[in-house]
């Protein structure tokens, strides 16, 4: 049984370089025969971007954002191939592919625990994982354990079914004490840390989240904290919140070394007094500016500490819908005169609401509440804090090569149009996703991603870090892969499709191996919502590729020849599994992910040996969950509010969950679903 010794898989030194070759290795060429694809069809999948009937317009400049009135597709030298390549010279199945095969699932709607079933679940059940969700169907008891011929399988599966089920009630009791457990617990501890380590998480919130999510304005937030600490006791509930939110979201980044369970606990009831303050009584001390910094704050906390992180895109409407009640839908420009640290902070907070309302579309596989039509809101200006701070009569922006404390909101901000196309098409109702939208949006991502790489390498001596550097490649990457998810999956039979298996599997091990730093390594290591979607994508990508170029090599009897690119997703794979791990000793409840990672080695492993892999995988799903709960039972022992589960209303999860919805396939299997708010 594998050691349950402390790892930092995030802070592995990158051996990928999501820029240059690859690891799609030459699987896909075999698989499709003596037909070669490479680096040939790669530029074949760029030159099929130029077919098909579209129009063009010129990328946006690098000091302005534009908003299209209509969604660009080609760039002019496609639009020029595409006038001697013209698509009537194809054959009906070529254009069909290009120009019009929808790339999305049919309009089935599957629920999962209530919810609408998100892009990835229809990667994981793809039929590759059929051995795996055979056994982990029958250990959760809605599947026939009988159909496992050997005797010692079906041992080991009943084992698994009996440590899943004191998993789930040691969970079960790490919940009791959060608060939304008793609605009769609504006095919440809002003391503070110590005025020492509340000095160093909130000076650590500035140097990395405020550079993406614009909420505050630094010197302001230091004249209110200095305030505070003051005389605590009389401060206001707006402004005590927003202190101990802003220590909550900077403590996530503190060395795990020093993590302190009480400190966790206190930082749960903070937000959750922070969501009953806004949701209480429509008072004008909600509806301002300072409401909103809560909000957004609240919005970003709950996805860092698994607060009902998965749940974010129910809030996102609530607050766009509260900043467009105050008017910063439109331009400061347009409203009575304001000073220009007024102007500036409007303009930075909807672009934050804007980046969390598109982020959480993604997640939630749910349209985004906000369209170009609805706001003229600018963006902000390339500036410092101290360069709008009180009384600046105008404003001198700096050029966008110069990297300020908004640079990175900026490059957000100017792909936003691309982004929210990729959400229309993905999640709306009527929308068909051709391969010509896919080549065209994701060239448009990864072009923003190789600027904002490109920014980095020239301001590291200004300030920008690596955390910064992760952060906004992480926020731009992941949209390519439910982009190319629906033809990555087509490419073993087609290989005219092989960019989109290149692109998803490039994006993947991107978010496993970002540029070493230990703060965005704490940050993979706890977050929830948006940073637990990420792993969900990598693991859904990078395990499916693993399967599948064993499965083909093996078949062509090449497996030998094959090792370089196996191996490489091989590591990543247990990279994977041991940021799984680093995750549970941090608090996650959650043990399907290693289990899951530890029955697909399983099957890899029976794969090149060429077994049924039955009883291989059955074992190391009953490894898993067993290193798992004795994590679990740490984490219980050394929680200040551990209590007997006896004293558990389990009424409140429900005896047993339905999860089978009618396909007879665990989908809560591959849904990571946050823990918080019910």
């Amino acid at each position: 049984m594998p050691s349950p010794s402390t790892v930092h898989p995030a802070s592995t030194p990158s051996h990928v370089d999501t820029d240059g070759p690859s690891i799609v290795g030459t699987a896909t060429s075999v698989r499709e025969g003596s037909l070669h694809v490479g680096r040939t069809i790669e530029a074949r999948a760029a030159a099929i971007s130029t077919l098909g009937s579209a129009e063009s317009s010129t990328a946006p400049a690098a000091d302005e954002i534009q908003i299209p009135n209509r969604p660009r597709l080609l760039n002019p030298e496609l639009q020029d191939l595409r006038g001697r390549v013209p698509v009537h010279d194809l054959s009906q199945a070529g254009r069909d592919m290009l120009t019009g095969e929808p790339g999305l699932p049919d309009a089935r709607i599957i629920l999962n625990k209530t919810r609408i079933m998100r892009w990835s679940h229809w990667v994981g059940i793809a039929k590759e994982f059929a051995p795996i969700i055979t056994c982990y169907g029958a250990a959760c008891g809605f599947g026939d354990i009988n159909a496992f011929g050997n005797a010692e399988t079906r041992v080991s599966i009943l084992e698994v079914s009996e440590l899943l089920q004191k998993c789930k009630s040691v969970a079960r009791s790490l919940k009791i004490g959060r608060p939304s457990r008793c609605l009769s617990s609504l006095n919440f501890d809002l003391t503070p840390p110590t005025r020492e380590a509340a000095d160093k998480m909130a000076t650590l919130y500035f140097q990395s989240f405020e550079s993406t999510h614009r909420i505050l304005h630094q010197p302001t937030f230091w004249k209110v904290y200095e305030r505070f600490w003051s005389s605590p006791e009389s401060a206001s509930a707006k402004l005590r919140l927003q202190v101990l939110l802003v220590i909550a979201i900077g403590s996530s980044l503190a060395s795990r070394s020093g993590a302190d369970a009480g400190l966790r606990n206190m930082v749960h009831q903070w937000i959750y007094a922070a969501e009953i303050w806004l949701s209480g009584p429509l008072e004008k001390d909600r509806l301002d500016i300072s409401g909103l910094q809560i909000h957004c704050l609240v919005m970003l906390a709950r996805q860092i500490f698994s607060i009902g992180g998965d749940l974010v895109w129910i809030s996102s409407g609530s607050l766009i819908h509260r900043a467009m009640q105050i008017g910063l839908h439109r331009d400061p420009k347009h409203l009575p005169n304001m000073s220009v640290l007024q102007t500036q902070l409007r303009r930075r907070l909807w672009a934050t609401i804007l980046e969390l309302v598109v982020q959480s579309s993604l997640d939630s596989a749910l349209p985004p509440r906000i369209s170009f039509d609805e706001f003229d809101t600018e963006p902000p200006a390339n500036c410092n804090d101290q360069d709008i701070e009180e009384p600046a009569p105008e404003l001198k922006p700096h050029s966008r090569e110069r990297f300020t404390g908004t640079s990175m909101q900026l490059i957000l901000l100017d792909s936003l149009p691309t982004r929210l196309r990729i959400l229309s098409l993905l999640n709306g109702l009527r929308s068909e996703l051709s391969y010509l939208d896919v080549l065209d949006l994701s060239t448009d991502i990864l072009e923003a991603c190789r600027r904002s790489n490109a920014f980095f390498r020239e301001n590291k001596a200004s300030g920008m870090t690596p955390f910064h550097h992760n952060l906004v490649d992480y926020l731009l990457r992941r949209f390519l892969i439910p982009l190319h998810c629906p033809f990555a999956h087509k490419a073993r039979t087609n290989p005219l499709l092989h960019y989109s298996l290149k692109v998803s599997l490039d994006a993947a091990m991107a978010i496993v191996y970002p540029e070493p730093d230990e703060g965005f390594s704490n940050l993979m290591a706890i977050g929830g919502g948006l940073f637990r979607e990420g792993i969900r994508y990598a693991t859904s990508i990078i395990s499916l590729e693993l399967l599948t170029q064993i499965e083909a090599h093996y078949k062509d009897g090449t497996l030998h020849r094959s090792s370089h690119s196996i191996s490489h997703l091989k590591k990543a794979m247990e990279d994977l599994m041991n940021l799984s791990l680093e995750r549970v000793r941090q608090g996650e409840t959650n043990v399907k992910n290693h289990m899951f990672l530890s029955m697909v080695m399983a099957q890899a492993e029976a794969m090149e040996r060429g077994e049924s892999g039955q009883l291989r995988i059955a074992k190391s799903a009953r490894d898993s969950v067993l290193l798992s709960l004795e994590l679990l039972q740490r984490t219980l022992g050394d929680s200040p509010v551990a209590t007997s589960v006896q004293e558990f209303d389990s009424a409140s999860f429900g005896e047993r969950e339905d999860y089978t919805y009618g396909l007879g396939l665990d989908m809560d299997f591959f849904f990571l679903a946050d823990s918080g708010f019910p």
